[in-house]
């Protein structure tokens, strides 16, 4: 299997991202296109004790960057060089398996939408973390590609979320929820009471298990697999979550170091403490699947380390053994409302 870095992108290019594309290849086997400024990745290399002879690695040139202030549109036009570009390029053309990038999120979402193809029906990609719930963890789509939604998107969403919980998450029947402001089925707005009644019916025929609403604060206690909802709520809730954990983190850090006693606690608790903090580490995932488009296209965090990186890769590893693109194909009549003329 190749998967294909783009080794420019994010905060820590390219040290980070070429060094957990060298810790991924000792750790998975699996062989990488690292895609960026030749020179520049060589040295890297040469810093982790690797490089290119190996049939494992493999470096492609590009000379430009997108930057995170650049109009998403750049990767297609001004920067067609660019790291990211190319790697979508090189992904499309068949040269890799999957992509990484933990560059700009909207040039990312352009570029597999323009270069890479979303599936034929599709009407719109999305953006699909998993979010850590002390178990398997619970998906939510979208998470911030699609800002406005009409409930056939969060349909889609709904049925895409679905096979990767399955495939990928382990989850036999997965649950799938619609993120509302209450759990009684009228809740909402037109918006939700229309994406309601689509996914009822979509549980009512098998397709999906839909367990109907669910507010915010149910999510992380292992309710439900899938959580539905816009891109604009959708993304307001992951910063949310995220702001949170960095927030009991720093104070249970300032807690436990404040005196002596504190301290001789902490130290008892080290073992627990490190087992919770993994638990809503976001670099334990990597990164966020793009779901909808052809090919697995992985976007990692922004300030994603090499741990990160490298577990962004085994995710990329594990969406390209699942298929989850050809399940999405297989079904996409069930995912398609037919309009009356």
């Amino acid at each position: 299997m190749k998967i294909i870095v783009d080794a420019m992108g994010g905060d820590n290019a390219p040290a980070e991202i070429v060094k957990g594309a060298v810790e991924a290849i000792r750790e998975f086997g699996v062989s990488i296109i690292l895609v960026g400024k030749e020179t520049e990745i060589r040295t890297c290399l040469k810093n982790e004790g690797a490089d290119d002879s190996s049939d494992k690695i493999r470096i492609v040139n590009a000379t430009e960057v997108v930057n995170m202030e650049d109009d998403p549109t750049t990767v297609l036009r001004s920067k067609k060089d660019s790291s990211m570009s190319v790697a979508l390029r090189l992904l499309k053309d068949g040269e890799g398996d999957a992509c990484i990038s933990a560059g700009s999120t909207g040039a990312l979402l352009a570029g597999a939408t323009l270069i890479v193809k979303r599936v034929n029906g599709i009407r719109r990609a999305a953006l699909a973390p998993v979010l850590p719930n002390g178990g398997r963890g619970v998906m939510l789509i979208d998470c911030g590609a699609n800002v406005e939604c009409t409930s056939e998107y969060l349909l889609q969403f709904a049925y895409m979320g679905s096979f990767y919980a399955k495939n990928i998450l382990g989850c036999e029947n997965p649950r799938v929820g619609l993120l509302n402001v209450g759990s009684e089925d009228t809740k909402g707005g037109e918006l939700q009471t229309e994406t309601f009644a689509l996914l009822k019916s979509a549980g009512d025929e098998g397709n999906i298990n839909f367990i109907g609403n669910i507010e915010a604060r149910d999510v992380l206690f292992n309710t439900v697999d899938v959580v539905v909802t816009d891109g604009f709520s959708g993304n307001i809730m992951l910063k949310t979550i995220e702001g949170t954990g960095m927030f009991i983190m720093g104070n249970l850090k300032e807690i436990l170091t404040a005196n002596k006693r504190s301290k001789v606690a902490a130290l008892a608790m080290k073992k627990r403490l490190g087992e919770f903090k993994k638990m809503i580490d976001p670099s334990e995932v990597g990164g966020t699947a793009l779901l909808g488009i052809t090919k697995p296209v992985i976007k990692a965090h922004g300030s994603s380390d090499a741990r990160a990186l490298k577990n962004a890769i085994l995710q990329a590893i594990n969406f390209v053994n699942a298929d989850v693109a050809n399940e999405i194909i297989k079904n996409i009549e069930l995912m398609t409302i037919t309009k009356a003329e």
